[in-house]
């Protein structure tokens, strides 16, 4: 029998390209990882007072820095177009563990480790991540990556909010894209409850 290599070449080289189109299909459709299963590593500061958070807003991340040295690098949510987060130099203007939404709608929703900057109603906080700028102008940040940089940053940190950072093209690139789009919404009597609360201390939330 007369072996056609060229055939078997044009083959070889079609079901490669299957396999690699299937798996940027896969990837397209699944939109990421969701933020629950993301807990970055961090790095201790040899001086708390020299530490500074850098936001930004291009690639949706968020680096916490001593100097050129990376504690803690994440992706982050920040605003919308029509509700862009506050540019610039800010700093860190108050820390509260267990905060709550206070104006409508969704008063009581959970803002936990809040994170303020810029106001009373700008700050970072725990919240649902997307791929793309969708709050209305705060900083969203997983549930883990939240509970570390509460604790990482202190009242008087200096905050700045740039379109980019040096380490987007780094760091920033090696991090996952996140999306909670797809994950069912907690009940609100649960929201509501203390339990949020004491699971998100324990770096879990609801039956993520």
């Amino acid at each position: 029998m007369k072996i056609n290599f060229r055939r078997l070449q044009y083959c070889a080289v079609m079901a490669v390209a299957a396999l690699t189109l299937g798996a940027c299909a896969t990837t397209t459709k699944s939109g990421g990882k969701n933020s629950f299963s993301f807990d970055p590593p961090v790095q201790k500061p040899n001086n708390p007072a020299a530490v500074q958070i850098k936001l930004s807003t291009s690639a949706q991340r968020m680096y916490i820095v001593e100097g050129d040295r990376v504690l803690l690098a994440s992706p982050i949510s920040v605003g919308k177009a029509s509700a862009v987060t506050p540019m610039g130099n800010h700093t860190v203007r108050a820390k509260t563990k267990y905060r709550r939404r206070v104006s409508q709608p969704g008063a009581g929703y959970p803002m936990t480790y809040w994170i303020e900057f810029y106001g009373p109603a700008y700050g970072m906080h725990w919240g649902f991540i997307k791929p793309y700028p969708s709050t209305m102008g705060c900083v969203r940040m997983p549930l883990n990556t939240a509970r570390k940089a509460f604790d990482l940053v202190r009242v008087g940190t200096p905050l700045q909010v740039a379109t980019t950072q040096p380490w987007d093209a780094t760091i920033g690139k090696s991090l996952p894209v996140l999306d909670d789009g797809k994950l069912p919404d907690p009940p609100m009597s649960y929201m509501l409850s203390p339990k949020v609360f004491t699971d998100m201390d324990q770096g879990k939330m609801w039956n993520y």
